[in-house]
């Protein structure tokens, strides 16, 4: 047995954009044990209920991840219409659910791009943004904005999309998979990046179920849970299955996420396709009095909204639970037994938003 040594790992680190510390104990270049620590941002995004009223509360929500922040937004809306027996009209759930997988879309181009930076491939970390750009065109088009979007409301959205915009829409996500095709050859079946990502950072199916993986770093582990398949906003009108994989390594997981993309883009082309005609939002009176428990399918996974109200316009409590939590103890386990210079790329492959986590 050769002698243990521990490195600190972070919070700044040139690859990775999340502030996540480590304690690295290392046995010549192999991980033996990771230890997190987190807690660098604090921001009490929770607290400010006793603040903002429940429905300023939708655009706090918002700030919680610069990336998933329209789904934050929704999360939230449909936990407190729940609370108040509030339908949405169909055309304003269609309307989520786009802008939802639009969210997918763009998120998963970013952490391709980062994956791709991770082991040096800068050509194609510019094309996967390049191409993430094109999203954010469409999101500043139909919301006004890039990042935070503020379209949702409880009740529904408070923008439309007109039928020209829809089919530019289309026109776009087509030129879109075409690039992603090319894009996709590089991913999968290059000798160089499958050197950096087959077999590296194994978690079986038993140790991503015991370990309460969520998102795309489940499936890849072949766990088939999707909260889309529940049938929140338009989702019950589409037809889709999750995308999963049986092999649980590093390459797995970029290949979910690349084919979550096309899905997406199949999605969104089934909404436009069927997209109802009528109102946007339904008319809200009152304030919510009860509690309920909402989880949708984040880009990154099972995220979880829990708001608890008492008949004011104040909420009692309201509770995020994002997937990157739940992800790092399945993280520390892909750790384990992999070379010191995996781990960059092993962190990645959570598709990590401490901020998120920490809220």
């Amino acid at each position: 047995m050769g002698k243990q040594s521990i490195i600190p790992f972070g919070p700044q680190h040139p690859v990775l954009p999340e502030p996540i510390h480590l304690d690295l104990v290392i046995e010549d270049e192999k991980i033996v044990e990771a230890i997190p620590s987190i807690g660098f941002v604090h921001r009490g995004l929770e607290g400010l209920v006793k603040k903002k009223d429940f429905n300023e509360m939708t655009y706090v929500v918002e700030r919680t991840c610069g990336i998933c922040s329209f789904m934050h937004g929704m999360g939230y809306c449909e936990a407190v219409e729940n609370v108040m027996k509030v339908e949405v009209p169909d055309r304003g759930k269609y309307l989520r659910t786009i802008w939802a997988e639009m969210s997918r879309i763009h998120s998963h181009l970013l952490w391709l791009g980062l994956l791709a930076d991770a082991f040096g491939f800068e050509s194609l970390f510019y094309q996967c943004w390049r191409m993430r750009e094109k999203v954010l065109d469409l999101f500043e088009l139909t919301t006004g904005g890039r990042c935070i979007f503020s379209v949702n409301k409880i009740g529904g959205v408070l923008k439309d999309i007109d039928a020209e915009m829809l089919q530019t829409m289309l026109s776009v996500f087509e030129e879109m998979e075409t690039e992603l095709k090319t894009i996709r050859k590089t991913f999968l079946f290059d000798y160089t990046v499958e050197s950096r990502l087959k077999g590296v950072g194994v978690l079986t199916k038993e140790q991503a179920h015991n370990l309460g993986a969520a998102g795309p770093f489940a499936r890849a582990s072949g766990v088939k849970i999707d909260m889309r398949t529940r049938g929140y906003g338009a989702y019950p009108d589409l037809d889709f299955e999750p995308i999963t994989s049986e092999i649980g390594d590093s390459f797995a997981r970029c290949d979910v996420r690349i084919n979550e993309i096309f899905q997406a883009i199949d999605l969104i082309r089934q909404m436009i396709g069927k997209m109802p005609s009528g109102e946007i939002s339904a008319v809200v009176k009152g304030n919510p009095n009860g509690e309920y428990f909402m989880r949708v399918e984040q880009p990154r996974g099972e995220a979880i909204y829990y708001v608890k109200a008492n008949g004011s316009k104040f909420l009692d409590r309201m509770r995020v639970r994002t997937p990157t939590f739940a992800n790092l103890p399945g993280m520390l386990e892909t750790l384990k037994g992999a070379d010191l210079a995996d781990v960059p790329l092993l962190i990645l492959t959570i598709d990590p938003c401490i901020s998120c986590t920490e809220r």
